[in-house]
């Protein structure tokens, strides 16, 4: 058994990674925002990251951080302060510790906002938002520090991560299925790729079992990518209902998303883009490593089973 630092632990890959985790034998120590009465015995807060020296852990996993806000409300500069941050402070923490792995759930946000063709971890960063960007600082402040001899860090670039319980954009597109509402953005024609939760909690458990495997940037991903339009076909098949799928012209669809913006109406510019944008992404370099051919769990399962828990929800 491994002892096992995670920040996190309440979101959504925070939950499943930490139950995964400790299903395989691990043992999972929270590290949470504030000390406070309600918290298990043997957490750790944020403001005593000094306590950390004094206990022998074998794994960083940092999962915490400001999320994309698709309504672009948000302070730029709260995605500085816990994605760059909070990311360097606890870094830092881990070259001081014994802790001999650090796993950084980055983005694929902290290399491009727009993939043409595949994405690969080659690419030379250019994020466009204030989230990307805080996430690429985090990254080059770790790629900046010299890494003592026995120590590997792994910086992991999800796409769109999803599962059971996931509250994202799939349970959205699932509601407006659900209730027979016509898709209206079939005329645009896109590919992009998804994470399942499954294949995510297999890279990270592969990641900790195998002390071998060689540190660096990893997209992650599963094998398949899916249009928008696919997407909702599978999504009112698992539902048991028919697909309403219509062509309304792209021109009028991007004038509605700009009033949208104007009037913080739902589908904005940044949700139009996310739903009919390519971004297609490579996971070859991590299945390398792991020396697989293809991840555990296809993307259409993995969909299926998020999917069919939305009805249970």
């Amino acid at each position: 058994m491994s002892s096992i630092l995670m920040s996190g632990v309440s979101g959504f890959v925070g939950q499943n990674l930490s139950l995964h985790l400790k299903e395989k034998g691990h043992d999972i120590i929270s590290l949470i925002r504030h000390a406070h009465a309600g918290n298990s015995v043997g957490d750790i807060s944020w403001d005593n990251l000094a306590a950390l020296k004094t206990m022998h852990l074998n794994a960083y996993v940092h999962l915490a951080g400001k999320a994309h806000d698709l309504k672009n409300t948000s302070d730029p500069e709260e995605y500085f302060t816990v994605n760059t941050g909070l990311t360097s402070k606890l870094f830092d923490s881990f070259l001081q510790g014994t802790a001999s792995t650090f796993i950084f759930f980055s983005s694929v946000k902290a290399a491009t906002d727009s993939v043409e063709g595949v994405l690969t971890e080659d690419i030379t960063p250019q994020p466009k938002t204030p989230y990307g960007e805080s996430k690429c600082r985090a990254e080059a402040y770790i790629l900046s520090r010299q890494l003592p001899t026995g120590k590997r860090v792994f910086i992991l670039r999800p796409c769109m991560i999803h599962g059971p319980g996931n509250k994202g954009n799939l349970n959205l597109l699932y509601q407006v299925v659900k209730k027979g509402i016509p898709y209206p953005l079939a005329a645009f024609d896109n590919k992009r790729s998804f994470l399942s939760i499954a294949n995510l909690n297999f890279v990270v458990e592969s990641i900790l079992a195998n002390p071998a495997l060689p540190g660096g940037i990893y997209n992650l991903a599963d094998d398949e990518p899916l249009s928008t339009n696919q997407l909702i076909k599978l999504l009112a098949t698992v539902s048991g209902r028919k697909a309403r799928l219509w062509k309304i012209a792209p021109g009028v669809i991007k004038t509605i998303a700009s009033i949208a913006d104007i009037l913080h109406l739902p589908l904005n510019n940044e949700r139009l883009k996310k739903l009919t944008e390519n971004f297609v992404v490579s996971n070859q370099k991590v299945k390398q490593a792991l020396n697989i051919s293809l991840m555990p769990v296809s993307a259409r399962e993995g969909l299926t089973q998020t999917i069919k828990s939305f009805s249970t929800e």
